[in-house]
């Protein structure tokens, strides 16, 4: 997916409309305002991660406090408020916040959940390491895509495609396969949970590092960032 000044012009455009009907759910007497300016935002948000992130979004469950009961129903769910509501129902790149709005209108209440393995996989390690690596690499000038943070102290690097097959097999060829890092890929069939979503009822996911336009919608390499990765969650390990 190319960004152009168009599609950029139409981005903002997309959200004075988004913005616009905010206000016009919070004016006094409006049914729910405060419920409905909610959604509003959350779909908005939405629309940025299709349109201009080039992402699809899956409306997922959502997981009481504590992560113990999931909104599926499954007494015995085993990812609770981690995984779609339906595999069905997804927002494919390029949706407008109209779609998302009709989208969370079916299923109100739902989280944000993006499907990994198809622009981009994902390589999970401690926050500690995560924030010291990414610190590293700034520092260094990769080439960075976004960086997810969850409540449970995982640090989530995107980066291109193919990255979970290629796992094994790059930390053989860098020395690092007997290293016992804790250190993991997401690829095909995982979903990440995004902002402003709960994450499995232990609060908000957050952004360590936003998706920017300079890396999108190409993510990096595994193999440029999974030397450094590597290295710092096997010193973080030695020294704890």
């Amino acid at each position: 997916m190319v960004f152009t000044i168009g599609s950029m012009r139409e981005m903002r455009q997309q959200r004075t409309v988004v913005r616009h009907a905010a206000r016009v759910a919070a004016l006094p007497g409006s049914w729910s305002a405060t419920r409905r300016r909610g959604r509003t935002a959350l779909c908005g948000t939405v629309a940025e991660y299709t349109g201009l992130c080039g992402w699809a979004v899956v409306p997922g469950a959502r997981a009481e406090r504590g992560g113990e009961v999931c909104s599926c129903g499954e007494p015995r769910c085993k990812e609770p408020g981690a995984h779609p509501l339906d595999p069905a129902a997804e927002l494919p790149a390029g949706a407008g916040p109209e779609a998302a709005e009709r989208m969370w209108e079916r299923m109100p209440g739902a989280s944000v959940l993006l499907p990994v393995g198809r622009t981009f996989d994902v390589i999970e390690v401690a926050e500690l390491p995560g924030r010291r690596a990414l610190v590293r690499m700034e520092r260094m000038g990769l080439h960075l895509g976004p960086v997810l943070l969850t409540p449970a102290g995982r640090a989530q690097f995107f980066v291109a495609p193919g990255a979970a097959a290629e796992l094994p097999d790059l930390l053989y060829r860098m020395g690092w396969d007997d290293a016992r890092l804790d250190l993991r890929c997401l690829g095909p069939g995982d979903h990440v949970t995004a902002p402003p979503s709960d994450f499995g009822g232990l609060g908000p996911a957050r952004w360590l590092r936003e998706p920017r336009l300079d890396s999108m919608p190409q993510p990096p390499e595994a193999r440029l960032l999974l030397g450094t990765l590597a290295y710092v969650a096997h010193r973080t390990r030695v020294c704890a």
